[in-house]
């Protein structure tokens, strides 16, 4: 393959990239376990290889079917017969061999999940086994983030972490996350109670409301510091915002969560309070709020900030359709202080007294704004 000018990707596994079109092609492969974790395989290949025997290695049924020269399926472990009966079956023991089935099982019961596609009781059951020998953490950072990254974009990413949880790997590779459930909230905010049943609601949200990987991680990480609430103090939870924040940072330095994710989940973990009682803020809070997000300078983001924040909202049993007036509110308040003409405020001022005139007026627009805003429920 390397003769003929094909690419090969990465040092671990025979698949090469086309020289001109780019597609990629994978040898028949059969491979041995040689260490823990996903780098431990050592692979053979070789044109005695059989499209059978590569198949055997896959980890799912569905996944395990080929098409011959002439358009006829090759589907020895029936693959077939699981995608009519919506199982999602591993194909032999070889399964446990590889961590990242794990993960990647979780993803497709996400991705299916609309569909019916259930896992087989003899998988979990190996997912569970994978988790309590100590094979799930062997799993790379890299790994773990890619797998959860793509079930975020993804639909019903809620089934991803669910599955997770019940196979007992949620602890091991999100231990935040994990421990949420079971943690109690004041009914009269959380009719659903459970914090990690809200947070999964909230995730339902946050897919309904934007596409971005930023507000949907963010949607999951918003409330990470409820677990950290001391049991005396339970079901409220005071100073959950600030103990969130540093649980996301230290989330992120375990892994590669993008920057743009980090921060925005910081800052939604941070604020998000100040968003539900927008009606009871004064005015130069509600400017400290917009400045505190960086709205002037990175409005998208701010944007993101709001739209994470009205996923907490309506993530709540029975307020999932609710219309949210607060994002109205500081939507508008934002939009009214950024109509402030910085430049001929900058044109009349000299040094600090320029920032000064600005936050001046922009106080004043927001002020004006937050007398005349009428709420549409």
């Amino acid at each position: 393959m390397i003769h003929a000018g094909y690419k090969r990707v990465g040092k671990d596994f025979p698949v090469f990239l086309h020289p001109t079109t780019g597609e990629e092609y994978a040898l028949a492969r059969t491979e041995r376990k040689t260490a823990a974790g996903y780098h431990g395989f050592e692979f053979h290949t070789d044109p005695g290889v059989t499209i059978e025997d590569d198949l055997g290695r896959r980890d799912l049924t569905i996944n395990a079917i080929a098409r011959d020269s002439n358009g006829a399926l090759v589907d020895p472990y029936g693959g077939v017969a699981d995608i009519r009966d919506r199982i999602l079956r591993h194909v032999s023991g070889a399964f446990v061999e590889d961590p990242v089935r794990v993960l990647r099982v979780a993803r497709f019961a996400a991705r299916f999940a609309s569909l019916g596609f259930v896992i087989a009781s003899e998988t979990m059951s190996l997912m569970r086994a994978m988790a309590a020998n100590g094979e799930i953490d062997a799993l790379v950072p890299d790994r773990v983030w890619r797998e959860t990254g793509l079930a975020l974009l993804g639909p019903d990413s809620r089934v991803y972490f669910e599955t997770l949880r019940e196979c007992g790997a949620l602890g091991i590779l999100f231990p935040e996350v994990d421990r949420l459930f079971g943690t109690p909230q004041p009914a009269e905010w959380h009719p659903e109670i459970d914090t990690g049943l809200h947070v999964m609601m909230v995730l339902d949200q946050a897919e309904r409301l934007s596409p971005d990987l930023e507000v949907r991680f963010a949607a999951l990480v918003h409330d990470l510091g409820k677990g950290t609430t001391r049991k005396h103090a339970l079901p409220s939870h005071p100073g959950h915002e600030r103990r969130g924040a540093k649980l996301i940072r230290r989330l992120a330095e375990r892994l590669p969560v993008p920057n743009a994710c980090r921060d925005l989940g910081i800052l939604v973990a941070e604020y998000h309070t100040h968003c539900h009682r927008a009606f009871e803020l004064r005015a130069a809070t509600i400017l400290r709020v917009l400045e505190a997000t960086d709205a002037f300078r990175r409005p998208r983001r701010f944007e993101q900030f709001l739209l994470a924040c009205e996923a907490d909202a309506r993530g709540r049993k029975g307020l999932e359709d609710r219309h949210y007036d607060q994002v109205d509110l500081l939507r508008g308040a934002f939009a009214a202080a950024s109509g402030v003409d910085a430049a001929a405020i900058a044109a009349e001022h000299e040094g600090k007294a320029i920032g000064e005139a600005i936050r001046r007026k922009r106080l004043e627009a927001v002020e004006a704004f937050r007398a005349g805003f009428q709420p549409t429920s």
